[in-house]
């Protein structure tokens, strides 16, 4: 018998290559959840700096108007920094810049060096942290530990099913999609009507939505994979699932936050 049709040799050598496969698919997803990780991170710290350059508790050097100083809350005053970025046209420009951002990024980044694609995700991240760095002055910094720690647990465990299951998701991709695009046409309505109910059906809507997403996005993240993909190819395909469940974390987190978060 040849050692082709010993079928204890195929086995072993499909063993051998199923074990290769696996090693392989794991340490691509450490990439990928260390980038996200390091993009969360990013996001937390520009978030903290920008909001402690943005006030002062020393009314004395605060922004003035009207010859008062601003106030936002009770001894917290807005720094000149803090007008410009939350009561000036200036705002536009922070909410719309990750946006043009994200943009970027998903359609060059096929054609960036992976170090391109790093830096230009690094740099997303803290201009979302620059835009969400107004929270601080919306609720409690112990609500915002508290839901931030809710949406890391719930992300851990939705990611973990996504990652796990033998149960196919694609299905849920156009349902999902279609909850997105619901979900932005109906905060851009409340943006103008302002209305509370709306505002907690979007969330909770949200909620459930980007739930969803965490463990299809996942599911989708790992089927990307493929072992014959050079380091560029797979770096930058780490970088965009990155960005992908970054994504899903920040938006559960917003909305969790909308339905638990105490107000100042």
């Amino acid at each position: 018998m040849t050692p082709n049709q010993n079928p204890y040799a195929r086995f072993g050598t499909a063993t051998r290559a199923d074990a290769a496969i696996d090693a392989g698919l794991r340490s691509y997803m450490l990439q990928v959840y260390n980038y996200m990780a390091i993009g969360l991170v990013i996001t937390g710290i520009a978030a903290l700096a920008i909001f402690n350059l943005a006030v002062t508790g020393d009314a004395g050097s605060a922004a003035v108007i009207n010859g008062s100083p601003v106030m936002v809350k009770q001894g917290v005053f807005l720094t000149q920094l803090g007008l410009a970025l939350y009561a000036s046209p200036l705002k536009w420009v922070v909410i719309l810049a990750p946006l043009a951002m994200v943009f970027f990024l998903s359609f060059r980044v096929h054609k960036m060096s992976v170090s391109a694609a790093q830096t230009t995700f690094w740099i997303y991240a803290a201009l979302v942290g620059i835009s969400l760095s107004s929270i601080f002055l919306v609720y409690t910094n112990g609500s915002i530990a508290r839901v931030f720690f809710i949406t890391a647990a719930s992300f851990g465990a939705l990611s973990l099913y996504g990652y796990t299951t033998k149960k196919d998701l694609s299905g849920w991709g156009s349902f999902l999609f279609m909850g997105l695009i619901g979900i932005i046409i109906a905060s851009l309505v409340n943006y103008f009507l302002a209305s509370p109910a709306m505002q907690f059906a979007i969330s909770v809507i949200g909620v459930l939505v980007f739930a969803g997403l965490t463990a299809y996005d996942t599911q989708q993240i790992k089927e990307m994979y493929y072992e014959g993909d050079d380091s560029a190819v797979a770096g930058r395909k780490a970088v965009m699932g990155a960005l992908r469940l970054y994504l899903d974390f920040i938006n559960m987190f917003i909305m969790l936050l909308s339905l638990f978060g105490n107000r100042e």
